[in-house]
């Protein structure tokens, strides 16, 4: 019999599980919408039944543990609190509710600490204490691990170096405030850069061609690559902010290393380089040299499932 944890990724559009072993391997797979399950408890009834197809289809599989990573989810108690995205409104308790009906062990967090869970558990973080993952999406997702633990603090929602103030009274944040590191650091912060370049300059640019609500990270990042200058000044703008939010993180948790994940890594040195430059030049001297920026070391095409289903299986060792 062969031990396996379930991790589920759960986001606004879709909820992504699978059967990982010790090794990470993902021995199964499937997903549901989000949408079609508003009321929790018809999620949950869904969520066992799957899982239980997906048992039955791998006789020597045992499962020991469930790990979830959600948005506005809390470490501590188990609970998805007031997540704009999701239509589970208020404070749910989704740890207990699985648990009730799945009967096994459950771990929830974030989406974020999940991911540099599996980053250390699967990926390029193997062996290391101290470590930041950022995930670069329509936001900036962040997990910090310190002394091998990840970071959760007295709320539960410690670590959102997506939300920290880098601009004063700058661009306007999905969480109501403004000047977010991940209104310029993020896909859609360089979009938001691109646009207002777009509106300032009168240069010319193949990016005037694309019809806004059509513009993406991936279209600007190919448009740097056949030299279009205004495409290229975004990236390094976005560089920059993103380099500046890394020094601020440097200067509190003295990483090993930050791991970047998301579609904009995809960009590679033209996004790295500029990085791992304003880094260099802009943090204190006492950290100059100690810090490695990497791409993450987890394939992109589990690395949800992988993540939560490191928390799980971090849990047992405890």
């Amino acid at each position: 019999m062969k031990d396996v944890v379930a991790g589920i990724d759960i986001g606004g559009t879709n909820i992504i599980f699978g059967l990982v072993d010790k090794s990470g391997n993902v021995i199964a797979e499937d997903r549901l919408k989000t949408v079609e399950y508003p009321e929790i408890k018809d999620y949950i009834s869904a969520q066992d039944t799957v899982l239980s197809r997906m048992l039955d289809e791998n006789p020597d599989c045992r499962l020991t543990g469930l790990g979830v990573g959600a948005p506005n989810a809390n470490y501590h108690k188990g609970t998805i609190e007031l997540a704009p995205n999701l239509a589970w409104k208020g404070i749910v308790p989704l740890g207990a509710y699985l648990n009730e009906k799945i009967k096994v062990p459950v771990s929830v967090t974030n989406d974020a600490n999940a991911a540099a869970m599996g980053e250390m558990i699967f990926g390029s973080a193997k062996g290391m204490k101290n470590f930041i993952v950022l995930t670069l999406g329509t936001g900036l997702g962040s997990g910090i691990v310190i002394n091998g633990e990840l970071v959760y603090g007295h709320t539960g929602f410690a670590g959102e170096l997506g939300h920290t103030i880098i601009v004063h009274d700058g661009r306007e944040c999905g969480c109501g405030r403004r000047g977010c590191s991940e209104t310029y650091a993020s896909a859609s912060g360089l979009v938001r850069t691109v646009l207002n370049l777009l509106s300032e300059r009168k240069e010319n640019s193949s990016l005037r061609d694309i019809p806004p609500a059509e513009l993406t990270s991936k279209r600007i990042v190919e448009e740097v690559q056949k030299g279009d200058k205004i495409a290229h000044e975004a990236l390094n703008y976005t560089a920059e902010m993103l380099g500046l939010g890394i020094i601020n993180a440097v200067t509190f948790s003295s990483p090993e290393a930050v791991f970047l994940f998301g579609g904009l890594v995809k960009a590679g040195e033209l996004l790295l380089g500029p990085v791992r430059d304003y880094v260099d030049k802009n943090v204190m001297p006492i950290f100059r040299g100690s810090v490695k920026i990497l791409p993450s070391g987890i394939s992109e095409s589990n690395a949800a499932v992988l993540g939560a289903a490191a928390l799980a299986w971090n849990e047992q060792k405890k």
